[in-house]
C-alpha cells in the first residue's frame, strides 16, 4: 500500500514539474515573439490529450474532439498529442495561410512510421522549388487534352469490366471492388502497366507495403514496419526495372506527348536547364510508388462511401439515376463516345460527389511544423510546434454548412461557389493541392454513371469508421440486381 502511495506522489510531482515547465516555455515564447499562443490545454504529462483524441476517432463524430475545444477556447487552440505541442486550427482563413505557406514557414510533419516507410526521397518531405516543380509537372500531364481523352476510355473499360463481373456474384463487397478499378487505372497512369502478372504482383506487394502507414515505428524482424519495408524492396525492384526499360526506349525514340508519369519524370531528368529536377532512376521509382497510395486508399473509399450515402438517401439516388439515364439515352441515340466533358458536366452528379467528399472527410486535415514563429489573425504558432489544419471541422461546421450531418447534394446548387473557396478542401490546398483532383472526380463520375444505369442494390448494415483511416467497417456488402432484371421482375 505504501509503495502505491509513493508511486502516486512521484507521478503527481513529475506532472506538476512538467506542467510548470511547459507553462514557463510558453511565456518565454510569447515574450520573445510579442504574440499570444492560442488558449487550450496540454493535458497529462507525456500523453497530453492523446487518449481522448483517439477515442473520438472511433466514434461516429470524430470531430467532437475539436468541437468541445472550440466551445472552450475558440476556433484555434493548443493541445498536446503524443507528447507534441500542437496548434489546432478549425478556422478556414488560418488553414489557408498554412496551406499557401508563403516564405516556406512550414514543412510537412508526419508520424515516424510514414517517414520511415516512404524514405528519404519521399515527395512528402520535399519543399521549396523542387516540390513546386514536381507538382507542376505531374499536374500539367494530368490536365493535358490528350491524356484526358485516353484516360476517359481507360476508366470506362475498367469500370465496365468490374461491374460486368457482378452479374455472377451474389454478394458484393463494394470497397474491395472499387479498389480493383482505381488501382489498375492509377498504375496505368503512372507506368502504363496493364492487366497481367506484373500488375498482380505490384498490387499484392503494394497492399503489403501500405499496411505500415499507421503502425509502431519499430523495424525489428517480424514487426509490421519490417514486413512492409521488405515488400517495398520487392516493389522497387519491379518498378525500377520498368523505369530502366522506359529510359532505354526513350533514348532511342524521344517525341510526342508523354504517355505516363514515368515518361514525364524521365523527360524532365534527361533535359537541360536550371529548373530541371535531374532525378535518378531510384528517385523516380520511389516517387512512382508513393503516387500509387491514393489509388489504394482515398479514391475507393470515396466511391464506397458514395454508395453508402446513396443507399441511405433514396430521393438523391432517384435524381442521380434520372440525370445519368438521360445522358445514356443521348449517347445511345447519337452513337457518340462519352468524353471527359460529358461526365464532368453532369451537375447533380458533381453535387453528389462534392457532398460525399465533404461528409466523408477522407483527408480530414494536414499536419505541418513551423520553421519560425508565425502569427496569423492574432494567433502565434511558435517555432518548432506542429499545426493541424482540421478540414473536417470546417466541413462539418454549422457556421459553414446548414445541417452539416445531413447528406444534401442540393446545397451545392445554392452555394455553387463554395466548392472553390476555403470552406471546402477535400483535396488539400495551396502548394500541395492534389494534382489529381480532376482525375479523381472523373473516376467517381464514371463509376457512379455506370453503377446507377446498370444496377439497383440492397445494402447490408454497415458504418463508417474514422480511425486510423476512413473506411467502411464491413467493406459495404450489397446485393445487386441488373436494371433489366428489376424491370422484368416488376412486370
Amino acid at each position: 500500500m505504501n509503495c502505491w502511495v509513493l508511486v502516486c506522489v512521484v507521478v503527481v510531482v513529475i506532472g506538476w514539474f512538467w506542467y510548470k515547465n511547459k507553462k514557463m516555455k510558453a511565456v518565454e515564447i510569447e515574450k520573445r515573439s510579442g504574440g499570444v499562443i492560442p488558449k487550450g490545454s496540454l493535458g497529462w504529462p507525456l500523453i497530453g490529450e492523446t487518449l481522448e483524441f483517439i477515442a473520438c476517432g472511433y466514434t461516429s463524430k470524430p470531430v467532437s474532439f475539436m468541437d468541445k475545444r472550440k466551445l472552450l477556447y475558440g476556433n484555434v487552440f493548443k493541445t498536446n498529442i503524443l507528447g507534441t505541442p500542437i496548434i489546432v486550427s478549425t478556422d478556414p482563413e488560418v488553414n489557408k495561410v498554412v496551406l499557401q505557406n508563403h516564405g516556406n514557414a512550414f514543412v510537412p510533419a508526419y508520424p515516424k512510421s510514414i517517414t520511415e516507410l516512404l524514405g528519404r526521397n519521399s515527395i512528402l518531405q520535399m519543399n521549396g522549388n523542387l516540390q513546386k516543380r514536381l507538382h507542376a509537372l505531374v499536374g500539367g500531364f494530368l490536365r493535358s487534352p490528350q491524356f484526358k481523352a485516353r484516360i476517359t476510355r481507360d476508366i470506362e473499360d475498367s469500370v465496365k469490366l468490374t461491374l460486368a463481373s457482378w452479374k455472377d456474384m451474389h454478394r458484393i463487397l463494394v470497397q474491395d471492388e472499387t479498389k480493383k478499378i482505381t488501382f489498375s487505372i492509377l498504375v496505368q497512369v503512372l507506368m502504363s502497366v496493364g492487366p497481367g502478372e506484373d500488375l498482380d504482383f505490384i498490387k499484392r506487394e503494394f497492399e503489403e507495403f501500405i499496411k505500415a502507414l499507421i503502425c509502431i515505428p519499430v523495424k525489428l524482424p517480424g514487426t509490421r514496419l519490417y514486413k512492409s519495408l521488405k515488400a517495398k524492396e520487392r516493389l522497387l525492384k519491379i518498378v525500377r526495372k520498368i523505369v530502366e526499360q522506359r529510359k532505354i526506349a526513350m533514348d532511342d525514340v524521344y517525341s510526342g506527348e508523354a504517355n505516363d508519369a514515368v515518361e514525364v519524370l524521365l523527360r524532365e531528368s534527361n533535359g537541360d536547364g536550371n529548373e530541371k529536377l535531374s532525378l535518378t532512376v531510384d528517385e523516380i521509382s520511389d516517387h512512382i510508388i508513393e503516387m500509387m497510395i491514393p489509388g489504394e486508399e482515398t479514391l475507393p473509399t470515396a466511391m464506397s462511401i458514395a454508395v453508402k450515402f446513396l443507399t441511405d438517401s433514396p430521393v438523391v439516388l432517384t435524381k442521380l439515376m434520372e440525370e445519368n439515364m438521360e445522358l445514356r439515352r443521348q449517347k445511345t441515340e447519337s452513337g457518340d463516345d462519352y468524353s471527359w466533358i460529358d461526365y464532368m458536366s453532369l451537375p447533380f452528379t458533381q453535387n453528389v460527389i462534392s457532398e460525399t467528399l465533404r461528409m466523408a472527410n477522407i483527408i480530414n486535415g494536414v499536419w505541418r511544423k513551423a520553421l519560425k514563429d508565425v502569427q496569423v489573425k492574432g494567433y502565434l504558432i511558435p517555432q518548432g510546434w506542429c499545426v493541424l489544419s482540421a478540414f473536417i471541422s470546417v466541413h462539418m461546421g454549422e457556421e459553414y454548412y446548414a445541417n452539416p450531418y445531413q447528406f444534401d447534394p442540393w446545397r451545392w446548387e445554392k452555394n455553387r461557389a463554395v466548392a472553390n473557396n476555403n470552406n471546402f478542401t477535400p483535396f488539400g490546398g495551396g502548394q500541395r493541392l492534389c494534382p489529381g483532383l480532376e482525375l479523381s472526380r472523373l473516376e467517381l463520375s464514371i463509376f457512379l454513371h455506370h453503377l446507377v444505369t446498370s444496377y439497383s442494390w440492397v445494402a447490408e448494415n454497415d458504418e463508417i469508421v474514422y480511425f486510423p483511416t476512413v473506411k467502411m467497417k464491413r467493406k459495404l456488402p450489397i446485393i445487386v440486381k441488373t436494371i433489366q432484371d428489376k424491370i422484368n421482375s416488376s412486370q
